[in-house]
């Protein structure tokens, strides 16, 4: 109960939709981060900072305030919070390998306790260290060394994950997983690697990832996936069912926070709410560096 009140109260604390909107409409970013600065984003945004350096410090609002959180659940809510959260270590490791290949990403999101397996995996060096790194962690091997081959791995079996330990977000994980192939083998060209093509299977079914067009990919999907593809015919209108996965997240997310009988389901809308929020507020601030806009600016991207 004590979760569930705590849950509660973080959601009230977002920016929300009316905020994002007068944030799209400064005709900066550098106005815009001064307002953001001055909200609940406020302890990790600051003044000065650039688009890129703004949007990140937003992530990593919402990863502290699920920190925050799972220090009011017990175990079991311990749990799927580290399911939720994982995506950031799977962001994590991509920033890694660009920094193995000589790139200088931004500092790694602070997960603490929550992680899975990110402190082994930060002491890596070398690709394949990595790949031995994963493949003795509960991501498991991802099949190759490739950054494509670990990075789609990572989002595969996660959604995989999300599925069988946390069913509430389930239908958000499948329509993901339905995006992820339908950009990666229709809009860029590209078979899924053999690894992150099983993890896939699992989620939305051998038929959806076997399939060769997208209108076959669509109707092959699985009821708690076929929402995400609904309407879309060509490659070109997916960034339109991206955004579409964020509204429904946004509506069923909403539904449990109002309405979940337990704790947990209140614990996953929580979390769906905050990160909604952290989307809509990103592309608030990229319309704001793109010199500001109406309402419809913000409704293009979010």
């Amino acid at each position: 109960m004590a979760a569930g009140v705590r849950a509660r109260a973080m959601t009230s604390r977002r920016l929300g939709r009316a905020g994002c909107v007068r944030l799209a409409s400064h005709p900066s970013v550098e106005t815009a981060v001064v307002e953001l600065a001055l909200s609940t984003y406020g302890r990790q945004v600051r003044p000065g900072q650039t688009l890129s350096e703004a949007q990140r410090a937003v992530v990593d609002v919402a990863a502290w305030n699920v920190r925050v959180l799972a220090g009011w659940v017990p175990r079991e809510g311990v749990t799927v919070l580290r399911v939720l959260i994982a995506v950031l270590e799977a962001a994590n490791v991509q920033d890694h390998l660009e920094r193995l290949a000589g790139a200088q990403p931004p500092a790694p999101f602070r997960l603490g306790g929550l992680a899975t397996a990110w402190p082994r995996l930060q002491r890596t060096t070398s690709a394949p260290d990595l790949r031995r790194a994963l493949a003795a962690s509960a991501w498991g091997d991802p099949g190759g060394e490739s950054p494509r081959e670990i990075t789609l791995w990572l989002r595969t079996t996660l959604a995989d994950r999300v599925v069988a330990a946390v069913p509430e977000a389930g239908v958000w994980a499948s329509g993901a997983t339905a995006l992820l192939v339908a950009r990666e083998v229709f809009l860029e060209g590209r078979r899924l690697p053999e690894h992150a093509r099983l993890a896939a299977s699992r989620v939305i079914g051998p038929a959806a990832v076997s399939a060769t067009s997208l209108p076959e990919l669509a109707a092959a999907l699985p009821a708690r996936a076929r929402w995400a593809l609904a309407d879309v015919d060509r490659p070109d209108a997916l960034w339109r069912a991206e955004a579409r996965w964020w509204a429904r997240v946004d509506e069923d997310a909403t539904a449990l926070v109002r309405h979940a009988r337990t704790g947990r389901g209140v614990l996953v809308g929580a979390v769906g709410l905050m990160a909604v929020d952290a989307w809509r507020v990103r592309a608030a601030l990229e319309v704001a560096a793109r010199g500001g806009g109406p309402t419809e600016a913000l409704d293009a991207v979010a």
